[in-house]
């Protein structure tokens, strides 16, 4: 009987532990810290809000005016471009979007939300170590589904960075966060919303507030000063599927996107992708296995142009603790006021051989 007690004794002591470590341990991983009151852009204030003017702040990756608060943490999502991929949902509201080469002659995106999220973003692709350094430069919490070996590596340490992904790391099983539609077949039907990146961050204990080191910006006065050569249409020839290219709007004065002479669209709502600022660089590629993944070298510098308000400038690119900086002359090129798209090419065969300029440039 002694025997009996004593084994029951330490039967439930045990058990006791075990229940007590478990509790510990998921209140360590899923407990969500206190968020303050998060305030995205509202659409209505989106497009004539660009100069500072009466307003209180400035969006630090826009230059957008707002009296809100502007220490949102940045979401950095991949976002496929595979041809049955498109039209993508969410673009169309990233303040900077980053295309580069994932395999091959296929592009994907690197799509950062500051100053707004969208209600729906994808398809969301795998990640490529390139792009987490680029999140990483942003201090953004980095959203992808899969990735490369190179990747992998990466995204093993969790004390790197904040992470949200459709993969196991350590226990870690973000499905939850992700969606699949039947209308495309997989791997590009993978989804999210902005409800889920937002409840994916708290789960995961994440700040969602941050103080984001602001772009140098373009006053009003200092637009009709820009000089260089007119460039108007741009092509930027990625291949034969992946031909990128931007067609300046009088009107708006922006740039509207186009793959393959495709205007880029939002799939749900149909706006189109329209940027205030279009930044090429070369770096150079390397094919580092049988799947046609590469290398990227974006931790230096090197040549490229950036195309603003009609007018193409050539520039010298460096990373700065993981921003890509324009320069002329040594000095920091200002962004107008609006969204960026960065486009990285290889440096062979490079900005001649790659980037076109349309015969409407021509003056």
């Amino acid at each position: 009987m002694k025997k009996t007690i004593k084994m029951v004794l330490v039967l439930g002591i045990t058990a006791l532990l075990i229940s007590l470590i478990g509790c510990s341990s998921e209140k360590q991983v899923n407990a969500p810290i206190e968020q303050p009151e998060i305030q995205y852009i509202e659409d209505s204030e989106s497009e004539e809000t660009f100069f500072k003017q009466n307003y209180s702040n400035i969006y630090p990756l826009t230059g957008i005016g707002t009296n809100e608060q502007i220490n949102q943490r940045i979401f950095a999502v991949m976002v496929n471009n595979h041809s049955t991929a498109r039209p993508q949902s969410g673009l169309h509201k990233a303040d900077i979007v980053f295309e580069i080469l994932s395999e091959w002659e296929i592009t994907r995106y690197l799509a950062l939300y500051q100053s707004e999220l969208p209600d729906v973003v994808g398809p969301v692709r795998s990640a490529r170590d390139y792009f987490i350094h680029l999140s990483n430069g942003y201090g953004s919490i980095y959203v992808a589904y899969g990735g490369s070996p190179e990747a992998f590596l990466l995204l093993r340490d969790m004390e790197m960075m904040d992470y949200i992904g459709g993969i196991l790391r350590t226990g870690y099983a973000d499905d939850e966060f992700f969606y699949r539609v039947n209308f495309r077949k997989a791997p590009h039907n993978v989804y999210t919303t902005k409800e889920e990146l937002i409840r994916g961050a708290d789960r995961r204990n994440y700040s969602l507030t941050q103080n984001v080191e602001p772009y140098l910006f373009m006053t009003e006065n200092e637009i009709p000063k820009i000089s260089g050569k007119p460039a108007k249409d741009i092509m930027i020839n990625y291949g034969p599927y992946y031909n990128t290219s931007f067609k300046f709007d009088e009107k708006s004065k922006k740039y509207q996107r186009f793959t393959n002479d495709e205007q880029s669209k939002d799939r749900e709502t149909d706006t189109p992708i329209e940027v205030n600022n279009v930044l090429i660089i070369e770096a150079p590629h390397k094919v580092i296995d049988n799947e046609g993944r590469r290398d990227i070298q974006l931790d230096g510098s090197g040549r490229g142009y950036i195309i603003q308000h009609g007018i193409v400038r050539d520039i010298i690119w460096e990373n700065n603790d993981g921003r890509i900086i324009p320069y002329i002359n040594g000095e920091v090129v200002a962004l107008s006021p609006g969204k960026t798209w960065i486009n990285v090419i290889p440096d062979s065969p490079g900005l001649e051989k790659m980037i076109s300029f349309g015969i409407e440039n021509e003056e």
